[in-house]
């Protein structure tokens, strides 16, 4: 590799016509599946297409087929059923520092959000969560969907490769045990489930990217309601076990392993440190780690690398553009965050990466469509300044 590839994250915004879709039969309502097969299939090709005009070198199906990124798992699982909840704040989201410390911006985002999926959605929202209520067990017909699809879309550009981003077991949220006799028996008979998906994933020649959200800011989540450090790092150590449980007999160079603090906008003021956590991060079987790097809470943490070896091996997928403003990077500051990385672990060793994906789940947007499209531009042409600086040395 003579220059650094641009990759993004994987959850893009959805078309309005495949929104329609999504919506309908997330209410449950009756839809030609034909129909929405076919429009999801065109969705993933112009999805593909787009990032390659935008110059992205690792390109996804922009999770076209998912209303969520955590909770599509469950709709490919048997043994879980899905009940009405009454929530105890205003969000679904986790209860947090952050949130107790700023109830009234809270209050407002939250507003913001529920407005996005009112309007998307054309549905009113129900509260609800799920629970395991039987042997888990995994159905693969939407992962071979959705492999054929992105697949297609590939083949269509020279030069490109194709991924895959899934759901880790320490983010399968909004799930409660009912059936299993223990915790470690629960979280372990999910990986056995999610083993199979990122099987069919790698087995096809797609780069597997496991998303985990989760391991970061469930620290905040156990610490806002009275835990202690050590109670997360044992909840967080069963999970990375488990992970490694489902990727066993995967090549490394294969998988990468995405870790953020949550994409919803935000302070962000309590995020766990990255340096208090990456011991957990590079225990993770995979070959490259995907994490924030671009947002102004977290732009510092690339000296964590001065201190912590890079295993051997091993890549960075540092985010260079964020989703969390609407200002669009501009590509020598792109260029000028992978520079300074690439000096510490090695220009063959870094990727140019997003913070997160664009779009949270299929009905709410993090930044405007047109604006994603302006970032994932400058995230690859900030790329390229940065391979003429570090390949002309």
């Amino acid at each position: 590799m003579s220059r650094i590839l641009a990759a993004q994250t994987g959850s893009l915004i959805r078309p309005t016509e495949l929104l329609s879709l999504l919506s309908a039969k997330a209410r449950g309502a009756v839809v030609d599946e034909d129909a929405y097969q076919l429009r999801l299939s065109q969705s993933v090709d112009d999805v593909v297409r787009k990032q390659v005009e935008a110059g992205v070198d690792v390109v996804d199906d922009g999770e076209m087929g998912k209303a969520s990124w955590i909770t599509y798992l469950y709709e490919r699982v048997s043994g879980l059923e899905s009940r009405p909840i009454e929530l105890e704040g205003p969000s679904m989201l986790p209860p947090s520092r952050d949130r107790q410390a700023f109830p009234r911006a809270y209050a407002e985002l939250d507003a913001l959000d529920e407005a996005a999926v009112r309007k998307s959605s054309t549905q009113e929202q129900t509260p609800s969560a799920w629970y395991c209520t039987g042997p888990l067990r995994y159905d693969r017909t939407a992962i071979d969907r959705d492999i054929a699809n992105v697949k297609a879309a590939v083949a269509q550009h020279e030069g490109i490769e194709g991924f895959l981003p899934v759901v880790a077991p320490a983010s399968a949220y909004w799930l409660t045990n009912e059936h299993y006799d223990s915790e470690e028996e629960f979280v372990f008979a999910l990986a056995d489930v999610l083993k199979q998906e990122y099987r069919a994933i790698v087995d096809s020649g797609l780069l597997l990217q496991v998303d985990d959200a989760v391991l970061m800011h469930e620290c905040d989540t156990i610490l806002s309601g009275g835990g202690s450090y050590d109670d997360y790092r044992r909840w967080a150590e069963l999970r990375v076990r488990a992970l490694n449980h489902a990727l066993e007999g995967l090549p490394e160079d294969r998988v990468r392993y995405h870790v953020c603090f949550g994409s919803w906008h935000g302070p962000h003021a309590f995020d766990l440190p990255l340096r208090d956590v990456i011991d957990l991060i590079l225990q993770v079987n995979a070959g490259a780690y995907a994490m924030e790097q671009a947002n102004p809470r977290h732009e510092h943490e690339w000296r964590v690398w001065e201190d912590v070896k890079l295993p051997d091996g091993k890549k960075l997928i540092p985010g260079v553009v964020t989703h969390h403003t609407n200002v669009v990077e501009h590509p020598e500051l792109v260029a000028q965050r992978l520079v300074r990385l690439a000096g510490v672990v090695g220009r063959d060793n870094v990727l140019a990466g997003t913070d997160c994906g664009f779009a949270q789940g299929a009905f709410v947007k993090r930044v405007h469509e047109e604006i994603q499209w302006a970032k994932l531009s400058a995230l690859a042409e900030g790329a390229q300044l940065a391979s003429q600086h570090l390949w002309s040395r």
